[in-house]
């Protein structure tokens, strides 16, 4: 029976032939059936996927080298996209949308021969935490089917924690890869915004969203970042800086040098279990030898605001392209005037939450309101950055719990999207400043479900936070 723990000991399984690409492509296929009901993919490119597997065996077999990510078995979030395969964002408005082209990412991948399976479902057009927003129906939580498996990343969290693929995609435009990773018990990790190239994503908010990746081991993660980042002319705003050999760095013995938030460990939000599980981890460090202080950071209850106006603004803008015109649901309603045409089909064709952001983001925007809360909010964006920025001169990383409690019922705060959006007040912060950020699955609460420990570090220095976070899971 085929088992997966590492790409590294699949590779070293298929070079000595004790499994094949199709035996890894079959097993993943029938996992994925046996938990349709998870709701983890949309869509599952079976017969692809095997014909794939089979030309991969057959190069093996001619001797070929292998590629970096040969016959790796990976997922895609439903809002990045793939030639000729549908891509929705889990909208009605985008529903039989098929792709005309790859993300860069995707490409990338895809030349060092991976194998995608299916797209993930997540909540529409990446906005939520729970994956109750999709038009495709709710995900579930494979550890426990009453819970949420968290948002917007939930059908990729799961796709991983569940067994049904080697590795997944996710987008994190405010913890959407962290927060699913810690209610999974698996790992998420969000690079420096412009490490990877965000052509081929659909936005929300541009000057906040990353391709995220969601796996069960750290090389791995940093494998698949090594293959993906780096320049790209499709996108402005991808960083130029040379890509590290992420996977081939040897572990470093050294004592390291955290901050942490008296404010975010006694905030009244956060779990009391949580915050002494953390609490406890922070002296196991110190006894090792590790320098680990406590910051001063007023700004804390700033986050979360700044973050839903700016988004919230980016979304405004971002979504108005989807106007039933050029492509998308059309209102079957005949006759229409133009305007009408636009009100009836964004009306239908988006939810109840994409709307609500659209309509907070526009109000943000409007004459009389843009000062006093867009302007505003950028202004705290910069402080933030400083701030982060002297951080980071005297720390090498901060620790932060990845969410204030762990995955929560299904529906329990549905009726009040306000809870919902506080609950991201430890990971949205890394979006606003664009740092790079992980989620680890060092815990377990006393109710079963599993909580992240989130470690930041300074702008792309991904190198540095894959190592710590080898070190901090081998510790675990």
């Amino acid at each position: 029976m085929f088992e997966f723990f590492s790409i590294e000991q699949y590779h070293a399984q298929l070079q000595e032939g004790s499994i094949t690409c199709l035996q890894a492509v079959e097993h993943y296929l029938q996992r994925i059936k046996t938990t349709r009901h998870l709701n983890a993919f949309i869509e599952v490119y079976a017969d692809e996927a095997l014909q794939k597997a089979k030309q991969l065996d057959q190069k093996r077999k001619g001797g070929e080298p292998l590629r970096k990510l040969h016959g790796v078995v990976i997922g895609l979030k439903d809002v990045i996209c793939y030639k000729d395969h549908k891509v929705s964002a889990s909208s009605n408005i985008l529903k039989n949308f098929t792709s005309l082209y790859s993300a860069t990412a995707v490409e990338r991948l895809l030349a060092e021969e991976v194998i995608i399976i299916g797209n993930c479902n997540c909540d529409e057009f990446a906005m939520g935490s729970t994956n109750e927003n999709s038009s495709y129906g709710r995900v579930l939580n494979a550890l426990d089917e009453t819970r949420v498996p968290g948002g917007s990343s939930g059908g990729s969290a799961v796709a991983v924690q569940a067994g049904l693929c080697m590795i997944s995609l996710g987008s994190d435009t405010g913890g959407s890869v962290r927060q699913p990773a810690g209610f999974c018990g698996i790992t998420g990790f969000k690079p420096t915004y412009g490490r990877i190239s965000r052509y081929g994503l659909i936005a929300y908010a541009s000057s906040f969203e990353q391709i995220g990746i969601l796996g069960n081991n750290i090389h791995d993660i940093a494998l698949v970042l090594e293959v993906m980042a780096g320049s790209d002319e499709y996108d402005s705003t991808v960083s130029q800086k040379e890509v590290p050999q992420y996977s081939s760095q040897p572990a470093v013995n050294k004592k390291y040098r955290f901050a942490y938030f008296d404010q975010a460990l006694n905030h009244p939000s956060l779990d009391p279990e949580i915050a002494a599980a953390i609490k406890k981890r922070i002296e196991q460090l110190i006894k090792e030898g590790h320098e680990v202080k406590a910051v001063e950071f007023e700004l804390l209850d700033y986050l979360v605001p700044a973050y839903y106006v700016l988004t919230t603004a980016e979304a405004s803008s971002n979504l108005s392209r989807y106007d039933a015109v050029k492509y998308g649901y059309r209102s079957p309603e005949p006759n229409l005037e133009l305007m009408e045409l636009y009100k009836q089909s964004r009306s239908t064709g988006f939810g109840k939450e994409v709307k609500r952001r659209i309509m907070l983001g526009t109000f943000v925007l409007s004459t009389g309101y843009y000062d006093a809360y867009f302007t505003r909010a950028q202004k705290v964006r910069k402080l933030l950055t400083d701030k982060t920025q002297l951080i980071f001169n005297d720390f090498d990383f901060i620790i932060l719990p990845t969410s204030p409690t762990t995955a929560m019922k299904a529906g329990e705060k549905k009726s009040d999207p306000t809870r919902i959006y506080l609950a991201d007040i430890y990971t949205v912060w890394a979006n606003l400043v664009g740092i790079p950020a992980v989620s680890l699955p060092l815990f377990k609460h006393s109710n079963g479900m599993p909580f992240g420990l989130q470690v930041m570090a300074t702008r792309f220095d991904e190198l540095s936070l894959l190592q710590v976070s080898g070190m901090l899971l081998s510790h675990s």
